[in-house]
């Protein structure tokens, strides 16, 4: 089954001076259970087109199927539900809540969707243990490793249960040990639960982990070839 299609896919952004064209004729496609890296230079239009596959924006021109749906044909107010029901993200910035603990930080998207507190509880412990981070779960997020703490973003992402999982420079805030953990992290969870993953990423040797390397240069797609490391 097609996860994400996008069928001539462009992005112009006309809010500022000079219209900027982000993307132009993207087509690709990305199936259920692959590990998917999206490599390119700053400037690129990388980031516009994780933001796109995301429902963060929308695209210009050009079509954008997830899950064979139209994305095009889904209400502004039932696109937030999708999001939150399909997609799973993990920020290069880690974005949890100082204030609150490790466990709390998972249950998080699950208290957004109106979980009860015994079901979000329990799975929130599932995932912290499917991550190695267990004995953390009372921990504040300045008392993780970057490693760790990335870990626990893993962990919020896969909260709801999402079929795709979309990750944004996961390893730029992290030194090369912590960077390669989390790859071997994110290839575990491709391999033993199925996830579909899609990571964005200006490393080349990061990017090599991946099954497929998608290559954006000035908004175009210039290859799109297998990985295999």
């Amino acid at each position: 089954m097609n996860v994400i299609e996008l069928r001539g896919v462009g992005k112009t952004f006309t809010d500022r001076a000079e219209p900027t064209i982000a993307l132009q004729d993207i087509d690709l496609t990305i199936v259920e259970g692959e590990f998917v890296a999206i490599i390119g230079p700053s400037g690129s239009g990388k980031s516009t087109l994780m933001n796109i596959i995301g429902l963060l924006d929308v695209p210009t021109a050009g079509t954008y199927l997830l899950d064979e749906r139209d994305t095009a044909e889904v209400r502004d107010r039932d696109l937030a539900k999708l999001r939150r029901e399909k997609i799973g993200f993990i920020f290069q910035s880690f974005n949890l809540v100082p204030r609150l603990s490790v466990l709390q930080n998972v249950e998080l998207p699950m208290t957004y969707a109106g979980q009860k507190t015994k079901l979000r509880r329990t799975r929130a412990l599932e995932l912290l243990g499917l991550v190695g981070l267990s004995e953390r779960t009372g921990f504040k997020p300045r008392q993780l490793s970057g490693g760790q703490t990335q870990r626990v973003a893993i962990a919020r992402a896969l909260a709801n249960h999402p079929s795709l999982l979309l990750a944004d420079e996961p390893t730029g805030n992290l030194d090369t040990k912590s960077g390669d953990e989390i790859i071997a992290e994110l290839k575990r969870l491709n391999r033993e639960q199925g996830s579909t993953v899609v990571i964005v990423t200006h490393n080349p040797e990061i990017a090599s982990a991946a099954d497929r390397v998608v290559t954006v240069r000035d908004g175009h797609i210039i290859s799109d070839e297998k990985g295999g490391k």
